[in-house]
């Protein structure tokens, strides 16, 4: 069989993947396997830090539902990288990061640029490998797709010293892949579904509590059959966001510490949770001992050790969350258990209490004449798209206010960083989502704090022509923080004011972008309408009202149902 170098195959592996974008940056480590990409059929987008390599690959993955690939070099190549692998590792995101290392001889050595890469990220990967020898290269790589992309996703990074890249190899076939000691449950135990069947036949407060697994496992068609075929309002993580559409009647929004009342409220007073693919996150509990108190819960994840990990629940069921539902659904359809006219106004009472809640703390903000609102900002955006943008974000704020006041009816149209709570991730988020998908409106809300984390990534959009528009919700404060200051710490902005900022519209024009600002109420529609039609990236700076804060709000500590409203 005749050989190929390393770097060779690494190529031809990416290929077989059906990889087509990949974003990095060079260095000495992967300088073979650069120059083998000069000549590939594959797309290489140069940012301008690693770690928005790895967020903008990350968001390629969230938007497509396919693998996202990131490579870097060794050292502090790597580690400028470790934040953005965090954060796909939180929420379950399935990227495969390559990074250079020294040669084999050199490894424990203190060689330059030589950092112990496998043991710095173990605790936030799924896996991850260092290749000793070419006869492991491609089996490995091929191994690291796979577990990033089944079960419970998320990020595999596979470190390659330098020789085993340069190195001559005989490229092996393709075999199925079987790991014994890796074997994830996708069918659910049909005894399991059974039971949660009946016990959602005989609940007159069922509540379904959607997370990131509905959107992983692309169940959001069984998921919504599910809500409309029994009448079962709905309620979603920050993660979950579009797994159910958000302009449905029977949508509660969001739940939790910026969650809407209605959904606060009926979580805490249903008799029955079904929670599909998400973990009991603390944001979402609050304090545990007053959370679903009086419920029977049901939990479906693909994950064992998600189960009963924060919350003990009633009725387990390990499974894919679209295996799992659509068993649940087929169990409805074939045990003709409800008549037409009885499932139309199954629960019927509940929903006219959710209804009840929804009218009468709906989510809301205070007019105050031509001041821009931070959430009016948000409200335009979503009209002037049609709801159909992809929205990226920051994290603060922005980012809530984004999840409250943008209605997602779609998944995979919201982009951010839950778990970790990455600022910086929004601007690289956005090159990936729109690498992905080039046709649609690619919108990243920021903040004027985090937006300047990664703000050298308008290099890459402006190198890549990659049109994305950024909208700075500008208040001159680390907003959250400070919201936080002034609630518990007596108005006391230690360290949250923010006196020096750039002139954001200078800047977007010093890196060939367009910069647009409104300061008055009567600016935002038009500004949003010139930077949609503006074929260049578009930074909007909005001069919103600087004290705002989000609300609903559920302090530290506290239940669920003890709101802070506007």
């Amino acid at each position: 069989m005749k050989k190929i170098t390393g770097s060779q195959a690494i190529v031809k592996c990416l290929q077989e993947e059906g990889i087509k974008t990949i974003f990095g940056f060079p260095g000495g480590a992967v300088l073979d396997l650069y120059d083998q990409l000069y000549d590939a059929e594959i797309q290489h987008v140069l940012v301008r830090h690693e770690q928005g390599a790895v967020h903008a690959a990350d968001a390629y993955a969230r938007v497509t539902g396919k693998v996202g690939v990131a490579l870097l070099t060794s050292g502090p190549g790597a580690t400028n990288g470790v934040t953005g692998i965090a954060t796909a590792y939180m929420d379950s995101i399935p990227v495969v990061i390559l990074t250079g290392q020294v040669p084999t001889p050199l490894i424990g050595n203190d060689a330059f640029q030589e950092v112990d890469i496998v043991g710095i990220t173990r605790p936030c990967t799924k896996h991850n490998y260092l290749v000793k020898s070419g006869i492991d290269l491609i089996p490995t790589i091929r191994e690291a797709f796979h577990i990033a992309r089944s079960g419970r996703p998320g990020p595999v990074l596979v470190d390659l010293p330098k020789d085993v890249v340069a190195g001559m190899i005989a490229y092996p076939e393709i075999k199925p892949i079987r790991m014994h000691n890796y074997q994830p449950t996708y069918e659910p135990h049909i005894g399991q579904v059974a039971k949660a069947c009946k016990a959602i036949l005989s609940a007159s407060r069922p509540v379904l509590y959607a997370g990131g697994g509905v959107i992983l496992s692309d169940s959001h068609s069984e998921l919504t059959e599910l809500a409309t075929r029994l009448n079962i309002p709905v309620t979603m993580t920050l993660m979950g966001l579009g797994a159910f559409p958000g302009s449905h009647a029977l949508s509660m929004g969001m739940l939790g510490m910026h969650g809407t009342y209605a959904a606060n409220m009926a979580v805490a007073n249903c008799d029955l949770l079904i929670a599909v693919g998400s973990r009991f996150d603390d944001r979402v509990t609050g304090r545990l001992d007053a959370f679903a108190r009086n419920a029977q819960i049901i939990h479906i994840d693909i994950d064992p050790t998600s189960i009963s990990k924060n919350v003990k629940v009633d009725i387990p069921i390990v499974a894919d969350c679209k295996y799992a539902l659509t068993a649940i659904n087929n169990w409805f359809n074939s045990e003709k258990s409800l008549s037409p006219g009885e499932t139309a106004t199954k629960n019927q009472a509940w929903i006219d209490t959710i209804n009840t809640w929804k009218v009468e703390h709906p989510l809301c903000y205070m007019d105050d004449g031509d001041i821009i609102k931070p959430q009016y900002v948000v409200e335009k955006l979503d009209e002037l798209t049609g709801g159909d943008a992809i929205i990226t974000t920051e994290v603060g704020q922005n980012q809530m206010w984004a999840a409250q006041f943008y209605k997602f009816n779609s998944p995979r149209r919201f982009v951010t960083s839950g778990g970790l709570g990455t600022m910086g991730f929004g601007l690289p988020a956005a090159i990936g989502a729109k690498m992905a998908f080039p046709d649609k409106h690619v919108i990243d809300i920021a903040g004027d704090g985090s937006i300047q984390m990664n703000i050298q990534e308008l290099a890459t959009a402006r190198q890549y022509n990659c049109p994305v528009k950024v909208a700075i919700l500008n208040n001159g404060y680390l907003g959250m923080v400070r919201q936080w200051q002034e609630l518990f710490y007596n108005k006391r902005y230690s360290s949250t004011v923010m006196d020096t900022v750039p002139d954001f519209v200078a800047l977007a024009r010093a890196y060939g972008a367009v910069g647009l600002r409104a300061e008055k109420k009567s600016e935002v529609e038009p500004v949003i309408k010139e930077a949609l039609a503006t074929k260049n990236v578009v930074i909007m700076d909005f001069k919103v009202a600087r004290e705002e804060g989000v609300y609903p709000m559920v302090p530290a500590g506290k239940a669920t149902t003890e709101m802070l409203l506007v």
